[in-house]
């Protein structure tokens, strides 16, 4: 099978599972397709990793294709360039967030990545600088400059925008979690700012609310 002709097949399979009700869900989270992802996932299997079809997928702008085609690409497949095009190319949050998460984040770009974005203007382009900074206080702190992070997000975080906010709020909530020396001062800092004070938290889940949730996982996991 060609290139063209997977990426085609794709499409048609994609165009048969479209579903008006998964669509009117998806639209309200900003992702304008109507495919559910369990069923994306299972196509995107099926035409297994394939780098040109990908990026012809890709390249249709369309989002249901999009999500595709980040699962048909393996980490190494794009450089940081490439990468940075597909970001800002990247046409609903979901196709951001799998973007990050499932071929930025486990590249070897990641790191200069990391710093290309996270100074970035474009908010949502910072939110995934941010999102790389939150990876590496979870694994690798070492070298971070824990309290200009810190500085940043007290002066910042109140007023950023929703996806930009998000970010800076899960970076400073793993600050809080990872290290017990800033626990306090990580605290003080969402209890005086308010972010996602109240956010709505489904039963049995943990509010993101930092002086909720950073006290609770430290809990869980043993002090």
């Amino acid at each position: 099978m060609t290139e063209t002709n997977t990426a085609t097949t794709v499409r048609e399979q994609l165009a048969a599972l479209e579903d008006p009700r998964v669509r009117a869900v998806n639209e309200r989270h900003g992702d304008s397709h109507g495919v559910n992802l369990t069923k994306l996932r299972a196509v995107a299997k099926a035409a297994g990793r394939d780098e040109a079809a990908a990026a012809e997928l890709w390249a249709s702008g369309d989002v249901a294709a999009q999500l595709v085609a980040i699962l048909m690409l393996r980490p190494k497949d794009r450089d940081a360039d490439g990468y940075d095009a597909m970001l800002r190319e990247a046409g609903s949050p979901t196709a951001h967030d799998w973007l990050v998460a499932y071929l930025v984040k486990k590249s070897p770009s990641a790191e200069s990545l990391r710093l290309r974005w996270i100074a970035d203007p474009d908010p949502v382009v910072a939110s995934a600088g941010w999102a790389l900074t939150t990876e590496r206080v979870a694994k690798r702190p070492e070298g971070l400059d824990l309290d200009g992070l810190l500085d940043t997000i007290e002066a910042e975080m109140r007023d950023a925008p929703d996806r930009l906010q998000w970010a800076m709020n899960s970076c400073l909530g793993e600050i809080g979690i990872r290290d017990a020396t800033r626990r306090a001062r990580v605290l003080d800092i969402g209890e005086r700012l308010g972010v996602l004070e109240d956010y709505p938290t489904p039963p049995g889940c943990v509010s993101p609310y930092v002086p909720i949730w950073v006290p609770e996982i430290v809990r869980r996991n043993g002090g």
